[in-house]
């Protein structure tokens, strides 16, 4: 075998860090589509652009443009903010809320950890499979510190996991974008989860 030299890169060692650029590039890129969804939602809430740009840490410049391009699109329509919803997104955000949620109580030392950090970062999607496994590390995680992690996690575990193993309804009422809706959700859960304790 031949020694490489070491001031060239292998193939493998190129392909693996383009990888690891290209999975953040595309995280930035969602990040930021989200982003922009978010500010048509406040913005249909009525709510100024000054405050927008303070919470999105955006110039007001920059949130005026993008407002004035979703002026001229559909506009969203009215969401509801229920936990008591049944679309996949909904469904895996309120999943997605309550893994961090347990990741937080045990100190990032739960088995979902991994999975939620890769999901966090872009290097997971929400796709079946992915939200599969995220749905096995909870279930352990609940079953293997069931002495110590609130029943209100377990509670709402139940129901997303129920949800989720239901046809998905014939004629669903969402129409906004899955992200947003996950994203939604995903907060929507967490704020729930600490309010009960």
């Amino acid at each position: 075998m031949t020694p490489q030299s070491p001031e060239r890169l292998t193939e493998e060692q190129a392909e693996r860090m383009l990888a690891e650029m290209n999975d953040v590039i595309r995280a930035g890129e969602e990040m930021r589509k989200l982003r922009a969804e978010m500010i048509k939602l406040f913005a249909g809430f009525g709510w100024t652009q000054e405050r927008i740009s303070q919470l999105t840490e955006m110039s007001q410049p920059a949130v005026s443009k993008q407002v004035s391009k979703h002026k001229t699109g559909d506009p969203l329509p009215p969401m509801e903010f229920s936990l008591d919803q049944h679309d996949a997104p909904w469904l895996e955000g309120r999943l997605w809320g309550l893994a961090e949620e347990i990741t937080d109580f045990t100190d990032h030392t739960a088995r979902c950890t991994r999975c939620l950090n890769a999901i966090a970062r872009g290097k997971k999607r929400f796709t079946p499979r992915n939200v599969d496994e995220l749905r096995r590390l909870v279930e352990e995680d609940l079953m293997l510190r069931r002495a110590d992690i609130p029943g209100s996690y377990r509670d709402a575990y139940d129901e997303i996991s129920r949800g989720l193993d239901l046809p998905a309804p014939s004629k669903t009422t969402a129409t906004t974008p899955a992200s947003l809706r996950r994203a939604l959700a995903r907060q929507i859960q967490r704020d729930r989860l600490r309010a009960v304790g």
